[in-house]
């Protein structure tokens, strides 16, 4: 059985991998967010070994901290469970749409039914 862990490798980190993915195309888009990825995925030499993950997550959209960490938290659990269905390429996942108000439990049910669901179609 392959261990899911989220290593620092997993992760975008410079403010310019975000922009080359912001840049390029996108992949899926749901309800609360938009999956995007670089154009150019063959060139950069981490995208070719394992897929990462980006989050914009602004607070224009989710004006409370817990909402934000809580967002951020079942996005990296999700991704950290699929990561090894996922082709080598960067995945900036944008929240698009304000989030209405709701018990944190329905939140983090309706994030991680559509972050797997838009992980699944970035799968293909």
């Amino acid at each position: 059985m392959m261990r899911a862990s989220f290593p620092a490798t997993a992760r975008l980190h410079c403010p310019s991998e975000y922009a080359s993915a912001l840049k390029g195309r996108r992949l899926a888009r749901g309800a609360l967010f938009v999956v995007m990825t670089p154009r150019d995925t063959g060139t950069e030499g981490m995208n070719a070994s394992s897929p990462r993950l980006g989050m914009i997550i602004a607070k224009r959209f989710a004006p409370h901290a817990v909402t934000r960490n809580a967002i951020k938290r079942v996005l990296r659990e999700a991704f950290r469970h699929k990561r090894h269905m996922l082709p080598g390429r960067d995945l900036v996942f944008r929240l698009h749409v304000r989030v209405e108000p709701s018990s944190l439990c329905e939140l983090k049910r309706r994030v991680r039914a559509e972050a797997d669901a838009l992980l699944a179609r970035a799968a293909q």
